[in-house]
């Protein structure tokens, strides 16, 4: 099954951006994955093509007008397509490695680009969007946010990495960080690579590497750690 991916956006031209390069694009070029960009604009209905309108009670800026939104999620989804709706959004519920494999194990999702001050609530609610927030911060648009959603979720599929286990060691796959990375040279400005990771025990390998990803987690991300904390199991 491939992995279709579906964009609504004012600015279809953004796409495929990076997402044709590197593995994603391979992984395009290969067919493990497909990506049908469709602009918003199409589903407007006056000869402006208008796709936004001042919010209901004032305020600043514009707001993206139910109807063409809804109609343009209507053309882009088919009788029977179960793929996830996906609203790009700095309110959404902030996105994790969980939610990539979770996606990335499914039939692909249908992706809104936000723009203006948001979208009009009647249609979210209408259409199931679930909103998706990359971080606390604001972006022009939900195009950046939405690329790297699928790059993530895309490197994923089968067939894609060349080293899968590289997959299961990289961040957040068990909750931690991943511990830090050497290569040559051996020495670089005074600075040796752990004699460890040359030692050829993978044992002692396996269990520094453990150490250093809890010692980053513990630095940089204390929260994972108290998740980690709050999900054992009960002896």
């Amino acid at each position: 099954m491939t992995f279709a991916a579906t964009i609504l956006t004012l600015f279809p031209d953004m796409f495929p951006g990076p997402l044709g390069r590197s593995l994603a694009g391979r992984a395009l070029e290969e067919g493990i994955w497909s990506l049908e960009v469709r602009d918003i604009r199409d589903s407007a209905t006056d000869r402006h093509r208008s796709v936004d309108d001042s919010p209901a009670g004032g305020g600043p800026g514009m707001v993206m007008r139910a109807d063409v939104v809804a109609a343009a999620i209507d053309a882009a989804c088919p009788a029977g397509d179960e793929r996830p709706r996906l609203l790009m959004s700095p309110r959404g519920r902030p996105l994790d490695q969980a939610r990539v494999r979770t996606l990335a194990a499914g039939g692909g999702a249908v992706i809104l680009a936000g723009r203006f001050e948001g979208v009009d609530e009647r249609v979210i609610a209408g259409r199931g969007l679930e909103e998706v927030s990359l971080g606390d911060f604001v972006l022009s648009g939900g195009e950046i946010a939405a690329m790297a959603l699928l790059d993530a979720a895309v490197r994923l599929l089968p067939g894609v990495m060349g080293n899968a286990i590289s997959a299961e060691s990289e961040s957040f796959a068990d909750g931690l960080l991943e511990y830090p990375q050497y290569t040559r040279p051996a020495d670089f400005e005074g600075q040796p690579i752990p004699e460890v990771l040359t030692s050829g025990n993978h044992g002692r390998i396996a269990e520094w590497r453990r150490r250093e990803a809890l010692r980053l987690t513990a630095e940089r991300r204390p929260d994972l750690i108290a998740l980690r904390e709050s999900t054992k199991p009960a002896d």
